[in-house]
């Protein structure tokens, strides 16, 4: 799907931009599952997101002061989030209806975010900036759904892989690009997801979390079986701070709050 923004579009934020552009691919009437060239498209806009577009001071590229001619582009009352200040894992809620939602988790150095899936769901990510070290994997076959606790054999498609921005936003699927994903904050990071659709324990989406232990004899491959999250592990949340986004009502469900902590 190869678009070109027309002028006044070109005007608009940045997360607008990217609200947008998903509201058309997830959230039309006559939406299907997304074609590969829509997530290239939504790809390439998310390569041009940087930390500041969503409210966020990385500590390397300050947002340049605002103007009267770019106040409607500038975070409000032109405050970012201190990427110093987050001394746990954070997330920062920017959107969520029932087809798709927006956030970024910021990271201290050393944090992780367990091992956990995305069931039937596709993620675009762009780590916004910092190096983070990814573990990941896809399931050989799908446990049943059925199943008291999730096990089975999986591949490994990311074994400690650091990422450093900046890079190309990333893309999983539901059954490959690394649909089972682990981070460790190398140094101090954030990571922007757009997720389609978001989890939902209602409708059979539930966040799962996964212990991995590698099979000697298997290279390549591991073995997973849900887990409980450590008891000391918890996500804190944040105010979004960055451009205000115009979204479609339409498509606003009042069941879609933000990040609970």
């Amino acid at each position: 799907m190869a678009v070109a923004f027309p002028a006044h579009v070109m005007a608009l934020s940045k997360v607008q931009r990217l609200y947008d552009a998903c509201d058309v691919v997830f959230a039309s009437p006559a939406a299907g599952p997304p074609t590969l060239g829509e997530i290239r498209w939504l790809q390439k806009i998310l390569d041009g997101v940087e930390a500041a577009d969503v409210g966020i001071d990385d500590g390397e590229n300050p947002a340049p002061l605002s103007s009267s001619s770019d106040d409607e582009l500038s975070p409000k009352g032109a405050r970012l989030l201190s990427a110093r200040a987050f001394t746990r894992i954070t997330y920062v809620h920017i959107h969520q209806c029932e087809d798709f939602s927006m956030g970024v988790f910021c990271f201290p150095a050393g944090a992780t975010l367990p091992l956990h899936d995305h069931p039937e769901m596709v993620v675009l990510s762009k780590l916004l900036y910092g190096s983070v070290r990814v573990r990941s994997y896809d399931w050989v076959a799908a446990p049943p759904c059925s199943a008291a606790r999730k096990c089975g054999l999986a591949r490994v498609v990311a074994a400690d892989e650091v990422r450093r921005a900046p890079c190309e936003a990333s893309v999983l699927f539901p059954r490959s690009g690394g649909n089972l994903h682990a981070f460790t904050a190398v140094t101090p990071c954030a990571i922007l997801d757009v997720l389609t659709p978001p989890y939902s324990e209602e409708r059979g989406r539930p966040s799962t979390y996964f212990s991995d232990v590698p099979i000697p004899s298997l290279p390549g491959f591991a073995f997973l079986e849900e887990t409980d999250l450590p008891e000391d592990f918890s996500v804190a949340g944040a105010p979004y701070l960055g451009p205000e986004l115009t979204v479609d009502m339409d498509d606003y469900d009042d069941d879609y709050d933000a990040y609970d902590e």
